[in-house]
């Protein structure tokens, strides 16, 4: 009996591992140690090349790391982006740092609203993908998803990471109980 316990609890541990490996969110630094600043040194590609070995998946964490009067975070469309025109953000955020939950898969573009930075390089643009223990959000997502304004930036796992997690928990319980 003791035999058939022990097993059970590797088990249970094992699968809690690959549970937890699956729902954990990255938190990337924009810039690393530069931070969310003009200060690029004419490196108009500088944020780009800092996101072209990363690999963004639904549910990670972006940090702006910026000076709160100092800088802005905006969320603009790929013409707004490449044209750095600022007039129309699908969202901003103007208190550093600021922590953007990726939500959904596909282009994220971010620039500096503050006159000047974005043509300098303050700008930003990445592709999320699903990635293993990702469910994508349906298309209809809440304005107030996280990484929106007035959302809750602590950077906790997306609810599909945590979908994820519960599934895998009852699957767990069910192979269990028919063991025992």
């Amino acid at each position: 009996m003791t035999m058939k316990i022990l097993n059970m609890l590797v088990f249970i541990f094992v699968l809690a591992l690959f549970v937890l490996q699956n729902t954990y969110a990255a938190s990337y630094t924009v810039g690393d140690t530069t931070g969310w600043n003009a200060r690029t040194n004419g490196n108009t590609d500088f944020y780009n090349n800092w996101a072209a070995d990363k690999n963004f998946l639904i549910g990670d964490i972006l940090v702006f790391n910026f000076a709160t009067g100092s800088h802005t975070v905006a969320e603009v469309t790929e013409a707004d982006y490449n044209n750095c025109n600022s007039n129309n953000p699908t969202s901003i955020q103007t208190t550093g740092p600021a922590s953007i939950v990726l939500n959904r898969t596909g282009a994220y573009h971010f620039i500096c609203t503050v006159p000047g930075h974005c043509t300098v390089g303050q700008k930003l643009s990445i592709e999320v993908r699903n990635g293993p223990g990702s469910i994508a959000p349906t298309p209809d997502s809440s304005p107030n998803a996280p990484g929106t304004p007035g959302s809750d930036p602590s950077g906790s796992p997306s609810s599909a990471s945590s979908l994820v997690a519960v599934i895998s928990l009852a699957i767990m319980s069910i192979i269990l109980v028919l063991v025992c």
